[in-house]
């Protein structure tokens, strides 16, 4: 890898008599955030052969003589971006499985699955993800039989978008041993034909284990594949930086070995999945940070509830679009206090899925009681935390508990979640003006693979709260946008809080990494349209050029 690439085209410039091995980033359009969270623009960068900042340069400002020196050509140059909210082995495996995201009818996927199906022949089994029942006109759960009938020689097991449930094959069923007798486990629920009849086809949450664990589990090869997809597509939409939210022992094996072999490019703040791995990482406590701060074991990953999309998101009142259930508790309130309990005492951060306004009520709660007991510098985080009874949004302020929400959810899910709750209970919905105004940190991020990882997209929904489509007009509950600012720092600044980064990456200042973004706008003057349209053009991580544009292959190329 070279130690610093051309940018626009620029020669390369050896300066005669060098005082140190640093390299001149010079004539760049460039912004960052200073540490009181205000815009600060600059025109170049000193960056030393450490990959951190040694100067930051204005106009007017003298040019030191360096080793190297590079012309930005006045392109627009920004921070690297941090998504505060992803499943990095996922987006790496999406790419190298079947996507359904696009479908917009049940016909339509099961097209693809069959097209798909009769392209892999010896792939004994058929994986993939991202259907969504609610873009389909039957806006109903698949079935076995409907996928039987498109593929029936061998096991199928397709995830949907969220991740909260997944469709199977009667082949993949009976592989799993599920019969009408199994009964549904604790958190977990089996669409069955009928009230106690054999199982339809969707398993929804920890009813997914069920076939899970006959699924064969990839090698360590194609884990280390996965990674080098998923990295590259993080770059192409100008992360630099992820939360991992559910790293497993194998997961991190493949980043501790892509760090060993110098090819762990982006940065990852690990969440491990569970207790388990959480010890089987971490041992006594969070890892240090390794690899040139490229990797670093924060804390845990566990589940209150579910999502809004399969119904498994734990409400304080009926769906009302189901009034026979208020959702699924994953972990019940006992078990996860016990979790999040052993996770403080050895000093682990506590990042916890809560999506429905009872799992969000639940939660605050719990943090509040270990706050009494476990002191220090704590950053509780609940992930998602998009259905609040407004009645509990001041509790996020009185710990600083940190908001981990995800702006395009507001977008892909404002019909859905009109239709789950009724007009009565949006108040706290994706309610992020609200949450920052109690002192909490609101983290953004994608929750890629359900969304794309485009924290460009992201921040376009944040200050409109419209969708790619414009609509509504004037944005859903308009008084939940924030500002360019806020916005910004939420995929920067207050990223790198979230993962005990900050000083370390995030801020195009003094003493941090190089981490920065060539785009082909402004993301600060660029409309809300405009702005969910950048295009990356080259991405640095410590001073270096890890992806670039115009030599970038596509996943699966």
């Amino acid at each position: 890898m070279p130690r610093f690439a051309l940018a626009a085209g620029a020669a390369l410039i050896a300066l005669a008599s060098p005082a140190m091995a640093d390299t001149l980033l010079d004539n760049v359009d460039g912004v960052t955030l200073n540490a009181a969270n205000a815009i600060d623009r600059f025109s170049g960068l000193v960056i030393g052969d450490d990959g951190r900042i040694k100067q930051v340069l204005r106009r007017g400002d003298k040019r030191p003589r360096t080793d190297y020196a590079i012309d930005g050509k006045g392109q627009f140059l920004m921070p690297g971006l941090i998504d505060s909210h992803a499943h990095v082995m996922s987006v790496g495996f999406g790419a190298m499985t079947l996507d359904l995201s696009e479908t917009k009818s049940l016909a339509e996927a099961l097209a693809k699955i069959g097209a798909y199906a009769k392209a892999h022949p010896d792939r004994p089994w058929i994986l993939g993800r991202g259907w969504n029942q609610e873009l389909w006109p039957e806006k109903r759960f698949p079935t076995a039989a409907e996928l039987d009938a498109v593929v029936g020689d061998r096991p199928v097991w397709l995830s949907r978008v969220d991740g909260h449930a997944a469709w199977a094959n009667s082949k993949a069923i009976v592989l799993a041993g599920v019969t009408a007798a199994t009964k549904d486990p604790a958190g977990g629920k089996i669409e069955r034909t009928q009230p106690g009849g054999k199982p339809a086809g969707v398993f929804v949450d920890n009813a997914q284990e069920l076939v899970d664990k006959v699924v064969p589990a990839p090698r360590p090869e194609d884990r280390d594949f996965a990674f080098s997809l998923a990295q590259d597509i993080f770059f192409s939409r100008g992360v630099t930086a992820a939360a991992d939210m559910g790293t497993s022992i194998e997961d991190w094996q493949a980043y501790r070995r892509a760090g060993d072999t110098g090819t762990l490019r982006m940065r990852v703040m690990s969440y491990a999945s569970g207790i388990d791995n959480m010890v089987l990482i971490g041992g006594p406590g969070p890892t240090p940070w390794l690899y040139q701060d490229r990797l670093r074991l924060n804390g845990v990953k566990l589940y209150a509830d579910g999502a809004l999309g399969s119904r498994g998101a734990s409400l304080k009142a009926p769906y009302a679009d189901a009034p026979g259930t208020k959702g699924l508790r994953i972990t019940e309130n006992t078990a996860i206090k016990n979790m999040m309990s052993r996770a403080a005492m050895d000093h682990f951060q506590i990042a916890v899925h809560a999506i429905g306004d009872e799992a969000d009520a639940s939660m605050l709660a719990a943090f509040d009681e270990l706050s009494a007991t476990y002191g220090g510098d704590r950053r509780w985080r609940i992930e998602h935390a998009q259905i609040v009874d407004p009645a509990d949004i001041p509790l996020f302020g009185k710990h600083g508990i940190i908001a981990s929400m995800q702006p395009v959810h507001q977008t892909s899910d404002r019909l859905m979640a009109e239709k789950r709750l009724g007009p009565d209970r949006l108040k706290g919905a994706y309610a992020w003006k609200s949450i920052a105004a109690t002192g909490a940190k609101l983290a953004f991020g994608s929750d890629a693979p359900v969304e794309l990882a485009d924290p460009f997209a992201g921040m376009a929904a944040a200050i409109s709260r419209e969708g790619p489509d414009g609509e509504p007009a004037g944005g859903w509950q308009p008084q939940e946008r924030v500002t360019r600012e806020e916005a910004l720092a939420g995929y920067t600044v207050n990223g790198a809080y979230a993962g005990f980064a900050e000083g370390r990456f995030g801020r195009l200042v003094a003493g941090e990494r190089a981490d920065f973004l060539f785009v082909d706008r402004d993301p600060l003057l660029a409309s809300p349209r405009e702005l969910a349209q950048t295009q990356v053009l080259q991405v640095y991580v410590n001073g270096r050029l890890v992806w670039d544009a115009k030599t970038a292959k596509k996943p699966g190329e």
